[in-house]
């Protein structure tokens, strides 16, 4: 499985951003494709996730009620919708897919197998 994100960029405080996931390489059934990010000098932390089979989806709280994930069966796109940023949103943000993850673990980056590059999220004061 390869994924690719993109659509970071600098923004301001309080405006709304788009990232996208692209997906390719095999099957998403079974799998659970999670949103992590990396501030510097911070460690990799959940955002959220989206269920392939169905579209259910959880999210960290710091995001809950500001971020949105979706997907598109069709293009095995991925995306996450982010309002109301803030400085403290500022990171590396990555997507990850991982086969067979129990709910119970799908916070966690280590069950994630595959990842992609990141793109950068800069919001500004």
């Amino acid at each position: 499985v390869q994924l690719q994100a993109f659509g970071g960029g600098l923004v301001q405080s309080g405006a709304s951003l788009r990232l996208s996931c692209a997906v390719s390489g095999r099957t998403l059934h079974g799998h659970y494709v999670g949103w992590f990010r990396q501030a510097p000098g911070k460690e990799r932390e959940f955002v959220g996730c989206i269920k392939w089979s169905g579209g259910t989806t959880s999210y960290a709280d710091s995001v809950k009620g500001r971020f949105t994930i979706s997907r598109d069966i069709a293009k095995t796109m991925v995306y996450l919708r982010m309002d109301s940023l803030t400085v403290e949103d500022t990171a590396r943000y990555f997507c990850a897919a991982g086969y067979g993850i129990i709910n119970t673990s799908r916070t966690r980056a280590d069950v994630y197998n595959y990842w992609g590059q990141g793109t950068l999220v800069t919001v500004s004061s």
